[in-house]
């Protein structure tokens, strides 16, 4: 049985509830697609095996259960070790993690928001909110007005294709291809340019 079918099966079985499951997997295993799992939760609603409000609702639940777990990761995890980990990392610099934390800091809340609707990162940005200790409120707050957003556009899209419900995961799928290339690239500046900066201080 293949992930459509087990989502499919899921969803038939337990409802909304069981989209609520499968996103709150999603956002713990970021490669678990939510352009599959949103989409075919409104096909699921517009066939009648659950209502469209249910299946916004739940998912959205599922999203902040998934979310509030990563958090606590990122709480568990800790600056102190972060900033140990940084330092065994080659080209990585303690000054590097000082300055990512001091970002978040400054944009904290607007990440978690908008983070929830930017494929791959939608789940990871909950990390950092925990690492900092971001107050749980705003961060329930923030993480389920983003969800909400983000997970009415993806059902209300497969609601309304009804068979076509797929059509979502091919333009929702490229958008990810398009930030994971773009993280590719920022990764790779990052490390021919600290790669360059060391040879310089070498030379000297």
């Amino acid at each position: 049985m293949n992930l459509v079918d087990w989502v499919t099966d899921l969803m038939q079985t337990a409802g909304a509830p069981g989209a609520a499951l499968a996103i709150a997997l999603e956002n713990l295993f970021p490669p678990l697609p939510s352009e599959v799992f949103l989409p075919l939760a409104g096909f699921t609603a517009a066939q009648g095996k659950m209502s469209l409000l249910d299946a916004i609702l739940w998912t959205t639940f599922g999203s902040v259960a998934g979310a509030l777990l990563l958090y606590w990761v990122g709480a568990l995890l800790g600056r102190d070790r972060v900033r140990r980990v940084a330092m065994r990392m080659p080209l990585v610099r303690v000054s590097d993690v000082d300055k990512t934390e001091a970002w978040f800091l400054r944009n904290g809340y607007r990440a978690v928001f908008f983070g929830r609707m930017i494929p791959v990162f939608r789940s990871l940005i909950s990390i950092p909110a925990g690492i900092e200790r971001m107050r749980m409120a705003p961060f329930l707050a923030y993480t389920a007005a983003g969800s909400l957003l983000w997970n009415t556009a993806l059902i209300l899209a497969g609601y309304l294709l009804g068979d076509n419900w797929h059509l979502v995961e091919q333009y929702v799928g490229l958008a990810s291809k398009v930030v994971l290339g773009l993280a590719v690239v920022a990764v790779a500046t990052f490390v021919l340019t600290r790669l360059a900066k060391r040879r310089e201080t070498s030379r000297l």
